[in-house]
């Protein structure tokens, strides 16, 4: 086939953009459904006859494929109509519950005989066989809760996938742990919806930074009822239990501990039939501590792993089920993300990590005795595993910022048995594409950072172009990685002559914790110092209008833009800052004392990082965008920037998305328009096209 000339190649058009139309630039990687056993992958792959999408078991080694008979997924439970519903594996549905109430989190026991759940902020159990309930508390209220999470806890501890569940079942099937969580003293942050006539107010317990938090007990109760019982710890003391973690013979749950300051964690194992506590593990950090997602226990009681940034860098350690150290498995600058599975019988523990850029994930392992690493992805590549039960094999999808995705199955050597798939579309040769370039850019005091910069398509010389920074910027966040982003809106752009370019500051994790620690007691400054110093050199070069600079994020995106049309006003002249806090006295307390302590500890490194203190600087173009229901950053911190703002006399935008929460979801097709309406109106200097309001 001839090559395609440059001249010859085509434009994104605004319906492959925008509109979802095919350009054939890539096409799907098979879809994987996990292993069906060590020897054979799962593949999802549509029937011919039917075109009915069909579960495969392809041999790993030759690649022979034959339809799977087994159920792809086990069985499960859902809430329909606030009742729970079973379903078995094969198929079949059961109700198990009939009731005005709903039920929440519904969780099958290991032995898929009993699920957990709550009601109306009480445990409960049903029996699948039997349909019999067993309720485990009788406390709940709507400001007490049990099994259900107070809102801190599930945003910045147990985690948002949670879906507030705060209860956990023994391996054994035959015990149940959950938090109890007393709201009383929290104070109420009022949410305003619009809806009706009158409106009405949705009032959420909410500690910002410095108020009084929930008190907490973690207790454990039979899975056929019974009293509770209680682990050995003061409730009214100020402090935070992270998720706990039963031992492989459910004998020990192990609870994670912090005080309010976050800079000391233990592990104490709790002995469920008494409730008394032994600590395990012991770490102190002059800045914060981490929660460990995960606590690893070997077979037969040999011991645990853990994984800690306590040397500046997150690495691995092997520990006797004591607390005492065994070995620490990895040690050096580079940063392990993940244990992907621990091999006890051949003694190899297998973990990604980004050890040979920090852009970029591989997969090592690591042997237990000898300390011994081996890389075992290839090439320069950014690689995503999935491996097979016993280790034997993995599948990596695999690409960079200039080759598109990838996948391929290895053995535990890292050799090559086949490539699966390639993304790459027949079309891919057709366009004029954009690709982003890795590069890195100097900090003021040294630091090197990385960042991508894609160009526009059409370039033309002696012509200045506007710049559009897109960051998050929170800490462990970071955004640059050298991996393929197939986004046909960015194409759109670059073809429209904006410069698109990402950013990662020193606390993004590019620098491992040691980079994160700069920001303690002053979240936000060195973040947008960095920013301003890589602005700063995207500004200088040839090509650049310094005019037109404009950075664009949410959450704490939105912050960091703050930030840029305020204290980096010099810099900066344009930017869209989205659900943005404004002042960490205005938000949630575990998340902005993790970094800050308390405002009454700290009260210059809240007033150096809030926006407020600014103001007076800002002179460019910002548009401020709030949703009046989100309940994580509160539109309070746009609408105090928005009165300071207008007491200086200073202009600005404002778009407010009644009933939405933090991001958007039913507004987002107008956020997005925009958007686009602001870059063309401001970075471009163009008449916005109409095709954007066209649906």
């Amino acid at each position: 086939m001839p090559r395609v000339q440059a001249q010859e190649k085509q434009d994104i058009t605004f319906e492959q953009a925008f509109r979802g139309k095919p350009t054939d630039i890539s096409k799907p990687l098979p879809v994987l459904k996990g292993w069906a056993d060590a020897e054979h992958y799962l593949e999802m792959r549509p029937d011919a006859a039917t075109g009915h999408v069909q579960a495969m078991k392809v041999d790993a080694r030759t690649g022979k494929a034959e339809i799977y008979t087994a159920p792809v997924d086990g069985p499960s439970v859902e809430v329909r109509d606030n009742d729970i519903y079973y379903k078995s594996a094969e198929g079949n549905s059961i109700r198990l519950t009939n009731d005005t109430l709903e039920e929440k989190n519904p969780t099958l026991s290991p032995d898929g005989k009993v699920v957990a759940f709550t009601r109306k902020n009480d445990l409960y159990s049903v029996e699948v066989a039997t349909k019999k309930e067993t309720r485990y508390t009788n406390d709940g209220t709507d400001v007490i809760y049990n099994g259900w999470a107070s809102w801190v806890y599930y945003e910045e501890i147990l985690g948002r996938p949670t879906r507030y569940r705060a209860f956990w079942w023994s391996p054994d099937s035959k015990q149940i742990a959950y938090m109890h969580f007393d709201d009383r003293k929290v104070p109420v942050f009022p949410i305003y919806s619009e809806k009706g006539q009158h409106g009405y107010l949705e009032n959420t317990r909410y500690p910002k930074a410095g108020d009084p938090n929930p008190t907490v007990k973690v207790g454990v109760v039979p899975v056929g009822g019974g009293n509770t019982v209680w682990a050995d710890f003061n409730e009214q003391d100020d402090q935070y239990f992270g998720t706990p973690f039963w031992s492989a013979d459910s004998k020990q749950l192990w609870i994670q501990w912090m005080p309010r300051s976050q800079d000391n964690l233990k592990i104490y194992s709790i002995n469920p039939q008494t409730g008394t506590k032994k600590e395990i593990y012991n770490e102190v950090q002059k800045t914060w501590v981490s929660w460990f997602d995960a606590v690893p226990f070997l077979q037969n009681n040999q011991g645990f792993l853990l994984h800690s940034d306590k040397t500046g860098w997150s690495h691995l350690y092997l520990h006797n089920m004591d607390g005492s150290l065994k070995k620490q498995l990895t040690s050096g600058n580079w940063t392990v993300k993940d244990v992907i599975l621990t091999d006890e019988k051949n003694q190899v523990i297998y973990f990604t990590a980004r050890k040979e850029a920090s852009t970029r994930f591989d997969l090592y392992k690591v042997h237990m005795k000898t300390g011994v690493i081996t890389r075992l992805t290839f090439g320069n590549y950014n690689h995503n595993i999935s491996m097979s039960p016993d280790g034997k094999y993995f599948i990596t999808t695999y690409s960079n910022l200039q080759t598109p995705s990838k996948m391929a199955l290895l053995d535990n050597n890292g050799k090559i048995i086949r490539e699966l798939g390639d993304s790459k579309g027949s079309k891919f040769d057709q366009y004029n594409l954009a690709k982003p370039t890795l590069t890195t850019y100097k900090t003021r005091d040294g630091l090197v950072l990385p960042m991508t910069i894609t160009m526009p398509v059409h370039m033309q010389p002696g012509k200045k172009y506007p710049i559009l920074i897109s960051i998050y910027g929170g800490p462990n966040a970071g955004t640059v990685y050298d991996t393929w982003k197939a986004d046909p809106g960015n194409q759109w752009w670059a073809q429209e002559g904006v410069v698109l370019v990402t950013i990662d500051n020193r606390s993004s994790g590019q620098l491992g914790k040691t980079g994160m620690n700069y920001i303690h007691r002053q979240l936000g400054k060195y973040e947008i110092e960095d920013y301003m110093d890589a602005a700063t050199w995207l500004r200088s070069q040839p090509w650049a209008d310094p005019a037109k600079i404009c950075m664009t994020g949410g959450s704490f995106g939105g912050y960091m833009t703050c930030m840029a049309l305020t204290y980096g006003a010099d810099v900066f002249t344009y930017g869209m800052a989205n659900f943005a806090v404004t002042d960490w006295q205005l938000y949630d307390s575990h998340y902005t004392e993790r970094y800050m302590d308390t405002p009454a500890e700290n009260p210059e490194g809240y007033k150096i990082t809030s926006v407020m203190t600014y103001a007076d600087k800002y002179k460019g173009l910002l548009r401020i965008a709030h949703g009046t229901m989100d309940d994580n950053v509160h539109m309070q911190n746009s609408i105090q920037l928005i009165d300071k703002f207008e007491n200086l006399n200073k202009h600005f935008e404002f778009i407010l998305y009644p009933g939405e929460r933090h991001g958007w979801r039913s507004k987002n097709a107008h956020a997005s328009q925009e958007m686009s309406r602001f870059i063309y109106n401001n970075l471009l200097d163009k008449p916005f096209p109409a095709m954007f309001t066209n649906k």
